[in-house]
């Protein structure tokens, strides 16, 4: 079977790899870029899923942060997204230690209702670690049934898509320079027939994979695939980019700091610091917020800003006739909990488990597009529920508090005011963990705890507590710091430690 992918940048040599990798002699692969098209190529923060893809692929850890001057992440820590001067952070990584079936976090509100201070990320062992600048893979506690550290990667997200194109092109795919100028439709059935490249040459394939940004040239533009705009609930539209020299230390944490119209991104990497600025255009001039993000560098930019432009939505099909779209071309929810690459991931394995023996099953595009409506729903339910959350005095802020919101949210939202409960759909992204650090730091307070967090004596609770976070705090002060073991296992050859 003939593959055509149209566009490179990480979707198209993510795509690339994982279907030369996995179906090898069975696809013919030509992937089709050009030189003169820049890619976004700002995604430089992930969440723990891209260890599983990287690993398929067969690429080691050392060598993967090497060759992209990767780091290590722990969480997301969100500044100012509540009230000016709060923050919390998203960790990965458990909480505490479940009690049954009642998540630790009811024991943690119980002890709290009764009159101990402690905050819920005293019991994280991944926000302790961030915090303190530590890590080390660490896949449980010593000496204790504990979880150990669940990490992700920062890493330059054009260095990568240069790795997957050596290896993809190692395990076959043919890589064609050259700007598309005409896709040809079929007069009968209205799929691809094939692609004209301003050199004059055709190309055609079975299977035409569209990874063409937000151009979305071949099922938005070609295909006339409609966008479902979502930016009534997620109304920032702009995005502006800059990096800056490497500072230290590295902190093995993405950064999300509020503005008064949207929020800024700070990603450290061993060679440079990834910064950006996105921004609702209402509220909010692209000289203002060029503005802004450069007066709030910490070290001197090595670029001038980048502008982004964006609307918040999805194709209501990502897979139509004979093409599947991945990454801008499908869809676009702001990097805010890093998620523009795992979209691309999770797109990739859903088509290779629903790949088609011969020929295209409708039955098969049907259920792609169904699994990929959830996910992109639920991610943007996710997203949603940081701004709608909120104190904040400014306009852009009353708006975004004073929106309507899905009703799947509203659900969620309302169970876990009342109950302190969360539920996570079977195959949801985020965790039920995630969604306790998001709604308890941006303000929600449950009237209620589980009932089971009352097996526990008063005593029993408190000598529980007071364990935990001795064993959390021995277990952060005997890790290494970031930097050095950045530099022990994985330095860059363009890094000076």
């Amino acid at each position: 079977m003939r593959v055509v992918i149209v566009g490179g940048g990480s979707a198209g040599w993510m795509a690339a790899a994982m279907l030369s990798r996995m179906m090898g002699r069975q696809l013919d692969i030509t992937l089709v870029e050009s030189d003169d098209i820049a890619t976004v190529g700002v995604g430089e923060a992930t969440i723990p899923p891209i260890q599983h893809f990287n690993r398929v692929l067969g690429i080691s850890e050392a060598d993967f942060l090497r060759e992209t001057g990767g780091t290590f992440k722990l969480g997301i820590e969100f500044e100012n997204w509540l009230e000016q001067g709060h923050s919390y952070m998203h960790a990965f990584g458990g909480l505490g230690k479940e009690m049954g079936l009642a998540p630790f976090h009811h024991s943690w509100l119980r002890a709290v209702a009764h009159g101990r201070n402690d905050s819920l990320w005293d019991f994280s062992l991944n926000y302790q670690a961030a915090k303190a600048n530590k890590f080390q893979p660490l896949s449980s506690v010593p000496d204790t049934k504990l979880p150990g550290l669940v990490h992700a990667y920062h890493f330059d997200a054009g260095l990568y898509a240069k790795y997957l194109s050596k290896l993809s092109q190692g395990w076959g795919v043919k890589r064609l320079e050259g700007l598309i100028e005409q896709v040809n439709l079929n007069k009968q059935n209205g799929s691809i027939e094939s692609l004209r490249l301003r050199s004059g040459e055709f190309i055609q394939a079975d299977l035409y994979v569209d990874c063409s940004g937000f151009r979305s040239l071949l099922l938005g533009e070609a295909l006339k695939v409609e966008f479902d705009d979502w930016r009534h609930w997620l109304p920032c539209d702009r995005a502006m980019a800059v990096p800056s020299e490497r500072t230290a230390p590295l902190q093995p944490y993405t950064r999300s700091i509020a503005h008064r119209a949207g929020w800024r991104w700070r990603i450290p990497l061993q060679h440079r610091t990834g910064n950006g600025l996105v921004y609702c255009s209402e509220y909010l001039t692209d000289e203002q917020a060029s503005a802004l993000l450069m007066e709030q560098l910490d070290a001197p930019a090595l670029a001038e800003p980048r502008l982004i432009r964006f609307t918040t939505g999805r194709r209501k099909q990502q897979w139509h006739k004979n093409c599947v779209a991945l990454g801008l071309a499908s869809g676009f929810l702001e990097p805010l909990e890093s998620t523009s690459l795992h979209l691309v991931q999770s797109g990739i394995v859903r088509l290779l488990k629903l790949f088609p023996r011969q020929g295209w099953v409708q039955q098969e595009i049907d259920e792609f597009n169904r699994q990929s409506q959830t996910e992109f729903e639920q991610v943007r339910d996710f997203i949603i529920l940081h701004y709608v959350l909120n104190r904040q005095e400014e306009p852009f802020w009353q708006r975004c508090r004073d929106m309507s919101i899905p009703d799947s949210l509203n659900q969620k939202l309302a169970l876990f005011a009342k109950t302190g409960k969360v539920f996570r759909e079977q195959d949801e992204l985020f965790t039920e963990v995630a969604w306790q650090q998001v709604m308890l730091g941006q303000g929600i307070q449950p009237e209620a705890y589980h009932p089971m967090a009352d097996a526990l004596s008063a005593a029993q609770l408190n000598e529980l507590l007071d364990s935990l976070r001795t064993i959390f705090a021995g277990t952060v002060q005997r890790l290494p710091v970031h930097d050095e073991f950045i530099n022990s296992y994985c330095a860059s050859a363009s890094t000076f430690c």
